[in-house]
């Protein structure tokens, strides 16, 4: 990490993931050789497991929430599927999976990443999050 020219922040929609992802942006910001030099890393947020269902009955924190909470704009959202666990108990990335929803927002995150305008997919039924009804936003 001290090295790094670019971060990407893999967070779950969940509070105990965004506030652990929250410190790891501390340390970015704080830990790094261009933070000792007064610069700063530019960091991406990758938002992993993601289900529009679970946050539009408020059991999971919406992107926007994230987004707010981090100070960062989802490079990424990456739908909650079971081709996931499958891939990786094949031992094999699941962006090779042609058909897998999830392995097609990985590949249009990196797409982004390398600069290309991709839309985001996979996020229907967006709703207000947790923290937009805990604080009536």
């Amino acid at each position: 990490m001290y090295f790094a020219d670019k971060a990407v922040v893999v967070v779950n929609p969940e509070v105990s993931s965004v506030r652990d992802s929250d410190r790891i942006i501390g340390l970015l910001d704080s830990k790094t050789r261009h933070a000792e030099n007064g610069g700063t890393v530019p960091s991406h947020l990758l938002l992993t497991r993601y289900s529009p269902g679970r946050v539009a009955t408020g059991e999971m924190l919406s992107i926007a929430d994230v987004e707010e909470v981090l100070g960062l704009k989802a490079v990424g959202v990456i739908p909650e599927s079971s081709d996931v666990l499958n891939a990786s108990n094949k031992g094999e990335p699941v962006i090779l999976e042609s058909e897998s929803e999830a392995g097609k927002a990985y590949d249009d995150a990196v797409a982004r990443l390398l600069g290309e305008d991709r839309p985001m997919r996979f996020i229907t039924l967006e709703k207000k999050g947790f923290f937009s009804k805990l604080f009536g936003g």
